[in-house]
């Protein structure tokens, strides 16, 4: 079973906490997040540290600590550092380009691809390399996943989209075996 609800989360100086009616915001220098706390779970802040607590000892109360202290960690480290995720594409003739808050993309199929940013993501291109970021670690992700799905690496000659640290294990193709 893991212990990770039971650990206090350290807040930095520059991230301001506040808990309303059930619902929790978190402020930094990168901006804003809110979450829905759900009603298991008990959140205390002293001095520069969060304590999330169980309501209830049941399964779910279980589960949703060390979550909502997952959840609370993952939004402090967003607003005060951010998240990011870095794409490669491979392959000749693949190519892609921002076009306001649209990725254009040409994979090999028979027509551009559009990919719509959503709303608090930020897309960078350099190169074959596509640099996503944003607040929300969720979001972030979820994107980065999406644009990969459109067109995920290939074992055979390596073509399409792969994370920065992924590691692509390549396959060899069929052998032409001389009949004698």
């Amino acid at each position: 079973m893991s212990r990770i609800g039971q650990k206090p989360v350290e807040i930095p100086k520059e991230v301001n906490i506040e808990i309303s009616s059930g619902v929790i915001n978190v402020k930094g220098n990168k901006g804003e997040l809110s979450m829905l706390l759900h009603d298991s779970v008990s959140i205390k802040i002293e001095d520069d540290s969060l304590t999330v607590s169980k309501k209830r000892n049941s399964k779910i109360a279980q589960a949703m600590n060390g979550t909502t202290v997952r959840l609370i960690q993952n939004m402090i480290t967003g607003v005060s550092k951010g998240f990011e995720k870095k794409l490669e594409l491979n392959g000749v003739g693949f190519r892609m380009a921002l076009k306001g808050k649209q990725i254009d993309l040409a994979l090999g199929f028979s027509h551009p691809v559009l990919a719509d940013i959503p709303e608090g993501i930020n897309v960078n291109i350099e190169g074959m390399i596509m640099v996503i970021s944003g607040i929300d670690k969720q979001k972030v992700g979820q994107f980065a996943a999406e644009i990969r799905s459109l067109k995920p690496v290939e074992p055979y000659k390596g073509k399409g989209f792969k994370y920065d640290d992924e590691i692509v294990r390549r396959k060899e193709g069929k052998k032409a075996v001389a009949s004698a």
